[in-house]
């Protein structure tokens, strides 16, 4: 028997004695202080990876994800949970033990995931179910057996809500307009922790902590709408900050309804916007020409919100659509790539013939993913990849130049910074649009560069083939996954120009710094053919290379170790232009440039032969304060010594310049520390005299 409510998200509880009835749960979640999607990484999209298992999530990270420039990717509950003889999806939503070895895999292969994520620039978020244990007795998928659903390796009956919480005679929700009910009863026969405990905050937030220990860097917290706001912030107070330093990211899964409501969360972390990808089934199975008023449309504020088009639940109720929608499927997750909204997520999962079907497995657990089989992998989907490029170039530009052709035709821009334009209709459409962007041939990401558009007087004549798109941006693209032969990128033949990388960054010994990008001069983004940087003014890696003239590229920075082990820094990739003459790129790693500035550091300093002047301080970027890191001033206008350094905008730091001899003494000036306070412009300068 299957029932539908307002809850919350659909989610299977078998009882004993009833085979089958649909469970719902929403979900809410909060970060330590508020957290948003972090921008700094590679980007703000997040791969959602449901239910693949680590070792698949592990090498898609590796090969796919982190090349992309995907900044996260979002895995299934990490805990044991209940195992049946009928495997289904749902069983991971219901907790057996917090013990990190489940269908997904070992605890070491989770910890082995994470590491390989983080070392491709990806941050990992895991589903955290925490609102409720399992409904059923019987065995996990550790081995652990429980044979009273009140008494668990975590929890005894003491922890849970009871008839003293929850008015209603069988202690599930009946009402879902009564917030009581909502927040203090079961969802049909889950057992709801009592997470006004400190007891039960203090034991959730050991098993969060356990998993940010690993390096995980935030949750989508499941079934949080079911847990009070304050008992949510009380528990996200008790996280620890990431192994990055920041505070886990959160996001809540709130399922609309009369109580309560999302805003009810935003003060301690984003929320699924389930009106969202209402609005795009509406639209890309009717007419998308009705995206026009999408931001009036009951969509939850972009600065609050976590977008989406499908998820493991909409997808298999009919709320939602699904890989079965076909072009138009995959159209709304590349309008949702270009649209300026909230922080996008793509949905990568099995293909499912039955609601309740589990995804590949053996005995249950869960076996590698098979992109070629019964897998629907849209996230290295050729157009999908282009344009996670595509919106990590096009930042935070401002939508402009909205034109609706007609009822399956629209095209955008975003402010000079890159324009898209679909088709939805089943045949080939032609129109002239104003894109905004600069005059030019630009590559279309959508196709992996197989064509191109030329924009003539800010327009462009653009032939839309039927269930597609066109897209490009103001940075030459290279294809990096799923590419056809004839990927676009590369820079133009003739005249070149040097191009000067100057990057900041710490190493241990053995570990070198590269420079690796879109242009064959900077390796075609082939690691092996990156670009090495001299270490002469460490941590100032530097080296000049040439570089066609006239011609825009993007490129990062790579770590490798004395084994080849390659590290890629983990802020969106970096853009430069070149016209006639040389060019200087001064960065620091990690640094995104959107949210970088420089300041010349001019200190008046004596010294005796051998001796240089350096400056250190509070923030990375000028070493930590270790003066094994402090940043090389030049001698070239002695006894001034000088250096432009990258450092956050907007930020208050204190500094303080030492003198090295030959022998690697340190001496540092007198006095106070200094300090300074970067804003949101630029050429920011500091003159200072040794005292």
């Amino acid at each position: 028997m299957s029932r539908y409510r307002s809850s919350g998200t659909i989610r299977r509880v078998v009882g004993a004695a009833a085979a089958g009835a649909l469970a719902l749960a929403g979900a809410v979640a909060l970060p330590a202080t508020t957290a948003h999607a972090d921008t700094t990484a590679k980007g703000d999209v997040i791969a959602n990876l449901w239910e693949w298992n680590w070792k698949s999530i592990a090498s898609e990270c590796t090969n796919v994800l982190g090349p992309a420039g995907y900044g996260a990717v979002q895995v299934a509950p990490p805990s044991e949970s209940l195992k049946q003889t009928n495997y289904y999806w749902w069983d991971v939503y219901q907790p057996y033990s917090y013990d990190l070895n489940s269908r997904f895999g070992t605890a070491a292969q989770f910890a082995s995931m994470i590491t390989a994520c983080h070392t491709a620039g990806v941050k990992v978020y895991t589903d955290a179910v925490i609102n409720h244990t399992a409904a059923q007795t019987g065995t996990g998928y550790n081995g652990t057996t429980i044979t009273n659903k009140y008494d668990t390796p975590d929890w005894n009956p003491s922890d849970y809500h009871t008839s003293a919480d929850c008015p209603t005679s069988d202690l599930t929700i009946q009402d879902y307009s009564n917030l009581t009910q909502v927040q203090n009863c079961e969802l049909l026969g889950l057992p709801d922790l009592k997470t006004s405990a400190d007891n039960v905050r203090s034991g959730l937030a050991a098993f969060l902590n356990k998993q940010i220990a690993l390096g995980v860097d935030g949750f989508r917290v499941d079934s949080a709408k079911h847990i009070p706001a304050t008992d949510m912030a009380a528990i996200v107070a008790k996280l620890n900050t990431t192994t990055s330093g920041a505070a886990p990211y959160v996001f809540d899964e709130v399922y609309p309804g009369s109580t309560p409501q999302p805003s009810d969360y935003y003060g301690s972390g984003d929320v699924l916007d389930f009106t969202y990808a209402s609005r795009m089934k509406s639209a890309f199975q009717g007419n998308v020409s009705d995206l026009s008023s999408l931001e009036s449309s009951g969509i939850l504020p972009a600065a609050n919100s976590v977008s989406f088009v499908t998820n493991h639940d909409t997808e298999r109720n009919g709320l939602d659509m699904s890989y079965k929608d076909g072009d138009s499927y995959r159209l709304a997750n590349l309008f949702e790539l270009a649209y300026k909204w909230s922080t996008p997520t793509i949905y990568a999962s099995w293909q499912w013939t039955q609601s309740d079907q589990a995804p590949p497995n053996s005995a249950g657990f869960v076996t590698d993913t098979d992109c070629s089989g019964s897998w629907n992998c849209l996230d290295r989907d050729t157009a999908v990849v282009g344009m996670v490029a595509w919106h990590n170039a096009a930042g935070g530009a401002a939508v402009s130049n909205w034109s609706t052709k007609s009822s399956s035709v629209i095209g955008f821009g975003r402010s000079g910074a890159g324009f898209f334009a679909v088709n939805n209709g089943s045949s080939a459409a032609t129109y002239t649009f104003a894109t905004g962007m600069a005059d030019g041939t630009y590559t279309n990401v959508v196709d992996g560069g197989a064509s191109t558009v030329t924009v003539s007087g800010g327009n462009a004549s653009i032939t839309i083939p039927a269930k597609d798109a066109v897209a490009f941006f103001n940075a030459d693209y290279t294809c990096t996954v799923g590419c056809d032969d004839n990927g676009g990128g590369g820079g133009s033949s003739g005249s070149t120009v040097t191009a000067t990388f100057n990057e900041y960054a710490a190493t241990t010994s053995g570990t070198n710094v590269y420079v690796v990008g879109s242009i064959d001069a900077l390796g075609g983004w082939d690691t092996s053919k990156a670009v090495a940087l001299s270490s002469s003014g460490y941590p100032v890696w530097s080296g000049a290379v040439s570089v066609p003239a006239g011609t825009s590229f993007t490129f990062k920075y790579i770590k490798k170790d004395a084994s080849g082990n390659v590290t890629w820094e983990s802020n969106a990739n970096r853009s430069a232009t070149t016209a006639g003459s040389a060019v200087s790129l001064n960065n620091s790693w990690n640094v995104a440039d959107t949210a970088a500035t420089d300041v010349t550091f001019n200190e008046y300093a004596t010294t005796d032969l051998g001796t240089n002047v350096y400056v250190t301080g509070s923030i990375a970027s000028l070493g930590s304060w270790n003066t094994s890191d402090a940043i090389p001033l030049s001698s070239a206008s002695y006894p001034t010594w000088s250096r432009l350094v990258i450092v956050p905008k907007s930020t208050a730091f204190t500094y303080k310049y030492i003198k090295k001899d030959g022998s690697g003494n340190v001496t540092w000036e007198s006095g106070t520390n200094r300090s300074y306070t970067t804003g949101t412009g630029s050429g920011y300068t500091a003159s200072d005299t040794w005292k």
